[in-house]
């Protein structure tokens, strides 16, 4: 199915009840693409009706999650729009009449079972392995006068649609074709504290709010005939439905937050991915690669490439497996992609709440920090990785750290080794290029050249021995960014300084 013409309105109706959950932003990838796509609006809705499992920070983590991400909203919290407020919580005043719309035309009833009477009938159910489960409406037909006499009463009731004998199971849905699910039982649509249930209230706020397209995940196949029988009962247009691939763990199960610290969406920030990757990787979670004019097949792409091309039909129904190896390698790419510049400001927060550097750097720092960068971004996989490997840059010389594994990994022959780099560098000049006309500055090149050939070519040991100790007193670690190019940004006073502490050591 090819995409509209006419502008839709795509609504993502995340609830507070916790850390933000990944496949919060997964949808609301697919919506913001389908809105774009088509000219529409992308709307975010708070439902906070599960007051139970509210969480008061959890909405700032979302809003929050989302804008790194770059995804939006039209409508919503913190934007206003003209269909708010945009918190179910703010909206009670709106149910409330089409719950007694219902309640009159006898599509809904009250209940006054107790949480113990369910809990009963529902073990009852189980134990007596009945074809029929869910509510067995013994309050249908009741007044509060005739179910009080009877056990399992509560004064305060809830309240129930009464699900028809004939109820349409079927529908056609976007991503999955012509779709059906099982026949629901009497869903709460009210709850005894006076606030609706998720069934009742994103039937009526898609309603009011003009949403044309729902998109969600697979897991709400079951519950999609009860929401268009709500649509049917309270005479709205319902919208068009497109139910999403479910991410998935390595056991091919729905991700969860209990059993996977990453299906938390913070948890990407956190670990250093660039919120463009972690976007791409989403999109190649449920959609294809670009092909090419070749035929080959592209599979790193910017968003907007992928607003331009998509369509629902091409939604993989299947989806695949959360990999984070791919979104690592993707991650690395995304990094490599960037300017020095670029990447220098994406790493300076971390490098901040790392304590590398300071909240407000010299303007001295911040022009190390760019050659530093440019010299570890072919190393870097998410940026978390750099503090490690920028620190000694900024790690005055005296108190740099030699990690036990770099200082038990040097050879026998260590002190030699640094007794002659330290010699041949001595004879460098710590002065930049070639102003004595000698070719004798202190840069890579010829800090390379002179250290080959005092320790290869004069002692005849191969690189890797020849370069370890000095590799470990420049940077207090057994794997660090490129030697050479790490000297040149250090300069020779504490190059020097480094390599004769380490001698001292040994």
């Amino acid at each position: 199915m090819s995409n509209a013409s006419s502008p839709a309105r795509l609504r993502v109706a995340p609830s507070p009840t916790g850390d933000p959950h990944v496949g919060t932003a997964y949808m609301a990838m697919f919506d913001v693409a389908y809105a774009r796509r088509t000219g529409g609006r992308f709307v975010l809705r708070i439902e906070d009706t599960d007051r139970a499992r509210f969480q008061a920070d959890s909405e700032a983590q979302l809003l929050d999650s989302l804008r790194w991400l770059g995804l939006d909203w039209d409508e919503g919290p913190e934007v206003g729009g003209p269909y708010g407020p945009y918190r179910q919580s703010e909206r009670l005043d709106t149910y409330r009449p089409y719950v007694e719309a219902l309640l009159d035309s006898g599509a809904a009833y009250r209940c006054w079972c107790s949480g113990e009477r369910l809990a009963q009938m529902r073990e009852e159910q189980q134990s007596s392995k009945s074809s029929v489960t869910g509510y067995d409406r013994l309050c249908l037909g009741m007044t509060q006068q005739e179910r009080e006499k009877l056990p399992g009463f509560t004064p305060t009731p809830v309240v129930r649609l009464r699900i028809p004998d004939d109820v349409e199971l079927g529908w056609d849905d976007l991503i999955m074709g012509r779709t059906s699910a099982p026949r629901p039982d009497d869903q709460v649509i009210l709850k005894a504290d006076g606030f609706p249930t998720y069934h009742l209230a994103v039937v009526v706020d898609d309603h009011e709010m003009g949403i044309t397209h729902v998109v969600r995940g697979q897991e709400w196949v079951s519950s999609t005939p009860k929401h268009l029988l709500l649509y049917k009962l309270l005479g709205f247009e319902a919208p068009r439905f497109a139910h999403m691939p479910l991410l998935l763990d390595e056991n091919r199960k729905k991700i969860s937050k209990r059993k996977s610290p990453w299906a938390k969406l913070t948890w990407f920030r956190e670990q250093g991915y660039l919120p463009e990757a972690l976007l791409n990787f989403l999109a190649l979670q449920g959609y294809p690669p670009i092909v090419e004019a070749d035929g080959t097949e592209r599979e790193m792409f910017t968003f907007d490439e992928f607003v331009d091309r998509f369509e629902f039909s091409r939604v993989d129904k299947a989806g695949s497996v959360f990999n984070l190896k791919k979104l690592d390698w993707l991650n690395g790419q995304y990094i490599r992609s960037l300017s020095r510049e670029e990447l220098a400001a994406r790493l300076l927060p971390v490098l901040v709440d790392a304590g590398v550097l300071p909240p407000r750097p010299s303007l001295g720092e911040l022009g190390r920090l760019k050659a530093v960068t440019a010299l570890i971004a072919p190393r870097l996989v998410k940026l978390v990785d750099a503090p490690a490997l920028v620190r000694p840059f900024f790690t005055p010389d005296e108190e740099l750290p030699i990690a036990d594994d770099a200082r038990a990994a040097l050879g026998d022959d260590a002190a030699a080794v640094l007794d002659a780099g330290i010699e041949a560098l001595e004879g460098l000049p710590d002065v930049e290029g070639d102003i004595f006309g000698d070719g004798r500055g202190w840069t890579p090149e010829n800090i390379e050249a002179a250290l080959r050939s005092a320790l290869v070519e004069k002692m005849g040991l191969k690189p890797k021995v020849a370069f370890g100790p000095l590799r470990t007193a420049v940077s207090g670690a057994k794997v660090s960014p490129p030697l050479f190019e790490s000297m040149d940004i250090l300069g020779r006073h504490s190059t020097l300084t480094r390599l004769r502490a380490l001698r001292a050591s040994l």
